[in-house]
């Protein structure tokens, strides 16, 4: 009976030890941007489109995800690189602003969703005043 026991007792804890073992990640991603408002300045219609790239440096230590970037507008289109950004590196989110068809001050956001306890969700901007061409 005691040998029972002891077997059965052995096998727990055997069993056991993976989710002892299983440890949770160490660690924090964080974000800062360089800045988070771009001023195109004055930009003629006809130029097509203007391009930022918005830079970022991961100051956690755990890899930094861009979950999603997202324009309130067709005329503005955020692209990123999925993949994870290490700790102390450099990422950059690429910001394309349609000219075409726009007349006036602009002011766009673009909204960033980020695995960062610290800065889940950030929004960044870009304005400027788009001016149709001389004739």
């Amino acid at each position: 009976m005691k040998l029972k026991l002891l077997i059965i007792m052995v096998l727990a804890a055997i069993l056991a030890l993976p989710a002892v073992a299983k440890k949770e990640p160490k660690g924090k991603a964080d974000i800062e941007f360089r800045h988070k408002v771009y001023d195109f300045g004055t930009v003629k219609a006809s130029k097509g489109t203007v391009v930022h790239e918005f830079e970022f440096t991961n100051t956690g230590d755990a890899p930094l995800m861009i979950i999603s970037a997202k324009a309130d507008c067709g005329c503005t289109r955020p692209k990123f690189d999925a993949a994870p950004v290490k700790p102390g590196r450099r990422g950059e989110i690429k910001v394309t602003f349609i000219t075409e068809g726009q007349r006036g001050y602009i002011s766009k956001d673009i909204k960033i969703r980020t695995n960062a306890p610290s800065a889940k969700r950030v929004t960044l901007k870009i304005t400027g005043n788009v001016i149709p061409d001389e004739k």
